[in-house]
C-alpha cells in the first residue's frame, strides 16, 4: 500500500519561485568587476533567471545541453544557476584556477555549447577558444558598455543585451527530478579531472541537509557571504540553502583579500560566512595589523582542508566568531559532516571542547559513513580506530560523467573518499589524513595532519605541510615544510622543541626545511603531489 501523498518533483526552480514569492524585498549584494556594488532582490533575481532562460532558448539550447560558466560570485552567475538548470540544461561550473590544459579537456570532455565569462577572464578564454570543439558562443557577463575592446572572439555574446528584449514571463518546465542540473569537475592532482553530476533531486535534498541547525544553522534571519566560490562545488551550496530559507546573500566578486572582505562583513551587516583556511589566514592577518573587530559575525564554517587549531581559537577567543569545522567533496554535492556540540559537551573544559571542535563534525541525516581496515572489514566507532572512510547517500555520487573512472561504488552501494579517519560514539569523524598523504613509518601510521596542525600553533608559522620521505629503515619518515610569517624567525631546534610537547616522540619530524611559499591546488588545498616532486631527491640526515 503506498501513501495519499502528492508526489511533486524536486526541481531547482522551485527554490527561487519559493524565495521570490515568499522572500522577495529580500536583497542579494554583489561587488561587480566593473566596480561598485550591485544590489537587487529575490523577486528581481528570479524575472532576470527567467529571462535567462528564455535566451538560452533563443540561441537554440536543449534540455541536457551543458552550459558552461568561468566567473566569480555574482548576481549574474547567481542568475545562470536557476536560468541554466531551470529550462533543463546543465549549468557547468568551471574553476578559472585551473592549468589552461585543464579548462580546455573540461571544456571539451563536457562539450559545453556556451561560455558565459567574466570580464577579467575574457583575455584567458580569448586564448583557449581555437581549442574548444564544441563552444558555439562566448557570453561576456557584462553590458555593452563594459564590454573590453579589442577582444579577437569570433560570435561574441554580451550578457545585458541577451536578456534586454526577453520578458522574463517563461514557465519553468516540469520534469523528472532525477535529470541532471549541474555538473562539476574534480581538482584531481593526477590524471584529467573528473566530471561530478548533479541531479535535481540531489540538489534539493542537500540544501535541505545544508539548511538543518546542526549543520549550517541558516534562515531567513541571517545574512550569509559565500568567500568559498560558486565554481566550487556550487559554493558548498549555498546559492540553493539560501533562497531556500530566505536568508540575504552577499557575494564578494573576485576581491577575496582581508581589506575587502571586512569592508562587505561590516557594512552588510554579514552573520554567515564560508570558504577555504587560506583565505581566513589573509583576513586575521589584515584585522590583527589594523586591531580591527567583527561586528556582526557569528559563524565561519572552515572546509577544504583541515583548520589549525590556532585559528579556531583565535577567531573565537579575540572575534567572538564560532567556528563550524566541515567535511566534504565534490563527489557529496558537497557536504558530508559539520561540527557543532552537542548540550554535554558544553559543560567540558576548554580543552576539552577544542578536542572535539578539530574533528571534522557529524553527518547530517542523508549521509551514512563508516571505516573500514584493509580487508575491508568495519571498524568500531570509538574514536581510536581508524581506517578507509566510507560514504553513501542521496546527495552523493554513484560514478562519474561518462564512465570515467568505471565502476567507482564498493558492495553495497558505498564510495570510498581516499580520507583515513576515525569515527567515535557520538557520531565525531575525524580525518587523520588522506590515504595516499598518511606516512607509514616502521609499520605505523604518522598523521601528515595533525603534525600540520602542532606545527600551526607555533606563533612563527605562517603555513605549514608534512610529507613522508623515503628512509632505509623506517620506510618513510616526516618531512616539516614551514612557511614562516612576514619578518618572524625560526629555526629548525626550536620548532623540534616546540613539537615534542604536542606530539609522539616517534612521530617528531626528522627534519624541517623553510620554504618562502607552498603550493595549493586550484581550490585551496596543499599540493602534496608537488610538495614530493621537489623533495623527490631530498635525503634525511637520518638515513645515514
Amino acid at each position: 500500500m503506498f501513501g495519499l501523498m502528492q508526489d511533486r518533483p524536486l526541481l531547482i526552480q522551485q527554490l527561487i519561485e519559493h524565495a521570490a514569492l515568499n522572500h522577495g524585498d529580500t536583497e542579494i549584494v554583489s561587488r561587480t568587476l566593473e566596480g561598485g556594488i550591485h544590489r537587487y532582490t529575490y523577486r528581481d533575481a528570479r524575472l532576470r533567471s527567467k529571462k535567462v532562460a528564455e535566451a538560452l532558448q533563443s540561441l537554440g539550447i536543449k534540455a541536457g545541453d551543458r552550459i558552461g560558466t568561468l566567473a566569480w560570485n555574482g548576481y549574474r552567475h547567481f542568475e545562470l544557476y536557476y536560468g541554466i538548470s531551470g529550462m533543463g540544461a546543465v549549468c557547468h561550473t568551471i574553476n578559472p584556477r585551473l592549468f589552461p590544459e585543464q579548462i580546455v579537456y573540461i571544456v571539451n570532455h563536457a562539450e559545453d555549447q556556451l561560455l558565459f565569462v567574466d570580464l577579467n577572464l575574457l583575455p584567458a578564454v580569448e586564448k583557449l577558444l581555437p581549442q574548444f570543439k564544441t563552444v558555439r558562443h562566448v557570453v561576456a557577463m557584462t553590458d555593452r558598455d563594459h564590454l573590453p575592446k579589442g577582444l579577437n572572439i569570433p560570435n561574441l555574446l554580451v550578457y545585458e543585451d541577451l536578456l534586454a528584449d526577453k520578458p522574463g514571463t517563461y514557465e519553468w518546465p516540469e520534469f523528472d527530478e532525477r535529470t541532471a542540473s549541474s555538473l562539476c569537475y574534480t581538482s584531481g592532482t593526477t590524471g584529467n579531472p573528473k566530471g561530478v553530476l548533479y541531479s535535481h533531486r540531489s540538489t534539493i535534498l542537500h540544501a535541505y541537509g545544508a539548511a538543518l541547525p546542526d549543520t549550517l544553522g541558516l534562515s531567513a534571519r541571517a545574512t550569509v557571504l559565500p568567500v568559498v566560490p560558486m565554481f566550487h562545488v556550487n559554493a558548498w551550496g549555498l546559492p540553493y540553502s539560501a533562497p531556500m530559507v530566505g536568508a540575504k546573500l552577499v557575494f564578494p566578486g573576485v576581491a577575496l583579500d582581508g581589506a575587502s572582505l571586512y569592508e562587505l562583513f561590516e557594512k552588510e551587516e554579514v552573520v554567515f560566512t564560508a570558504g577555504v583556511p587560506t583565505v581566513w589566514l589573509a583576513l586575521l592577518q589584515y584585522m590583527q595589523a589594523n586591531k580591527l573587530k567583527l561586528s556582526t559575525v557569528k559563524y565561519a564554517v572552515i572546509g577544504g582542508s583541515a583548520a589549525p587549531p590556532a585559528m579556531i581559537e583565535t577567531f573565537d577567543r579575540d572575534y567572538g566568531v564560532e567556528v563550524l569545522h566541515a567535511w566534504g567533496m565534490s563527489e557529496m554535492s558537497p557536504l558530508g559532516t559539520v561540527n557543532h556540540p552537542k548540550s554535554k559537551h558544553l559543560k567540558l573544559s576548554h580543552k576539552e571542547q577544542l578536542d572535539i571542535r578539530l574533528k571534522q563534525g557529524r553527518p547530517p541525516y542523508g549521509v551514512e559513513m563508516k571505516i573500514v581496515d584493509g580487508d575491508g572489514k568495519e571498524l568500531p566507532h570509538d574514536g581510536k580506530a581508524f581506517g578507509d572512510l566510507l560514504v553513501r547517500g542521496p546527495w552523493i555520487t554513484s560514478g562519474y560523467f561518462k564512465g570515467e573512472g568505471g565502476d567507482v561504488l564498493e558492495e553495497g552501494g558505498w564510495f570510498p573518499t581516499g580520507d583515513v579517519a576515525t569515527i567515535d560514539a557520538d557520531g565525531y569523524m575525524q580525518i587523520t589524513d588522506r590515504s595516499k598523504d598518511v606516512i607509514k613509518s616502521g609499520g605505523e601510521w604518522i598523521s601528515s595532519i595533525d603534525l600540520e596542525n602542532a606545527a600551526m600553533a607555533h606563533p612563527a608559522v605562517a603555513e605549514a605541510a608534512v610529507i613522508g620521505v623515503f628512509h632505509p629503515k623506517w620506510d618513510e619518515r616526516p618531512l616539516l615544510i614551514i612557511h614562516k610569517k612576514e619578518g618572524a624567525t625560526l629555526e629548525k631546534d626550536e620548532l623540534i622543541d616546540f613539537l615534542s610537547a604536542k606530539v609522539a616522540k616517534w612521530w617528531l619530524p626528522d627534519d624541517v626545511q623553510f620554504v618562502d611559499a607552498i603550493p595549493h591546488t586550484a581550490t585551496g588545498k596543499i599540493l602534496k603531489t608537488r610538495l614530493r616532486d621537489d623533495f623527490k631527491n631530498y635525503k634525511l640526515p637520518t638515513a645515514g
